[in-house]
């Protein structure tokens, strides 16, 4: 995609509420944002960062996450998400994404996106 620019960026916060943690661990004031949570926020925050420049009925889908995730975020801390575009080739678009909560960095990595036309991926899946 031609009009997708080299340093597009988007930036998204979100405060972190129980249903985004790790309950795994079972004691209740040790829930931390979980990894997966911290990714999907990282994957919207590309995706916020091109879709203004899809033509209509396009959009992009996930295909590459390479990410690390540092430090834990308790329930009810803030945490910002960015990401910038750092390559289109094609549809193929690159991103750095992070992730800081109030104190410090939390995560970053590496997430591409691939665009697509909507209808035309919806065909295939119905095949």
């Amino acid at each position: 995609m031609d009009n997708i620019p080299l340093g597009a960026t988007a930036s998204r916060s979100i405060l972190v509420t129980a249903e985004e943690t790790a309950g795994f661990l079972g004691v209740e004031n040790v829930r931390v944002l979980s990894t997966p949570h911290m990714i999907a926020h990282m994957e919207l925050t590309s995706r916020d960062a091109i879709k203004p420049l899809l033509p209509e009925g396009w959009d992009c889908v996930g295909t590459v996450v390479d990410i690390r995730h540092f430090a834990a975020t308790p329930i009810g801390m803030s945490v910002t998400f960015t990401a910038q575009v750092t390559g289109v080739d094609g549809n193929r678009v690159t991103f750095h994404v992070e992730a800081h909560d109030e104190r410090e960095k939390i995560g970053e990595g590496v997430h591409e996106r691939f665009i697509i036309d909507v209808n035309r991926f919806a065909t295939r899946l119905a095949m």
